[in-house]
């Protein structure tokens, strides 16, 4: 038994659409955000999705509200899925973080361990985020059946998405920005180990903190009818 996640980033904000970055502010999806959610809603129906978490920024949760009301679903927020802290980088444009620290976007964009001042790293976002996924996979039974989606933000998906596969630190930056309402999908199954051969294809409680990821593909979606750019 394989289970399917799904980790969308959600639609385009006031933000995205002026270039400036976000980080923890809570800021508003525009129009065009509003309509990226309801097509990506349109997309998830045949996704088989039984259960939406999203982060408790506005700009996700709003996306994730729109998908929920369209699928029939609740949904819950937490605050670990939240995006990366920028820290002093928060609210302002890559020009002009680009003047105060020249050079410093190039660094946190190859090192993932490097965090802007007073802000955090890809690699703290995504020790912070994964237990997340952890509970749900011990937690939740009715995943078997479907898909768990996840309704986040570009750089936090990233850095969850890497985390999962067990990527090294030097790999994060194989993955391209993730558009606006786009998603990255993963699958999980029973880890093989040939001295402690499986004998159900089930998860079970002893097998779930095993549990091999498999990559099945980044930045999927379409119907898109603008984007934002960087989520950060």
């Amino acid at each position: 038994m394989s289970r399917r996640l799904i980790l969308i980033r959600h639609g385009q904000t006031t933000y995205n659409a002026s270039g400036r970055m976000q980080g923890h502010l809570d800021t508003e999806l525009s129009d065009v955000g509003y309509e990226q959610a309801r097509a990506a809603a349109r997309l998830l129906r045949d996704q088989g999705v039984v259960k939406i978490v999203a982060s408790d920024l506005q700009r996700a949760r709003e996306t994730a509200r729109v998908v929920a009301e369209s699928l029939g679903l609740d949904f819950s927020t937490d605050p670990r899925l939240r995006e990366t802290n920028l820290g002093q980088w928060q609210g302002k444009s890559s020009a002009e973080v680009d003047a105060e620290f020249p050079g410093a976007r190039a660094i946190w964009r190859h090192d993932p361990t490097w965090a802007p001042p007073e802000g955090e790293s890809r690699v703290d976002v995504a020790r912070r985020a994964r237990p997340v996924i952890d509970e749900l996979m011990q937690e939740f039974s009715g995943w078997d059946d479907g898909a768990v989606l996840i309704v986040a933000h570009g750089g936090a998906i990233s850095a969850l998405t890497c985390h999962l596969l067990g990527l090294d630190h030097g790999q994060y930056g194989i993955l391209s920005g993730l558009k606006n309402t786009h998603w990255s999908q993963l699958t999980a199954r029973p880890d093989f180990n040939p001295e402690t051969p499986v004998t159900s294809l089930e998860f079970t409680p002893e097998t779930v903190a095993s549990a091999q990821w498999y990559f099945d593909g980044w930045n999927m979606g379409g119907e898109v009818t603008g984007d934002g750019g960087a989520d950060t």
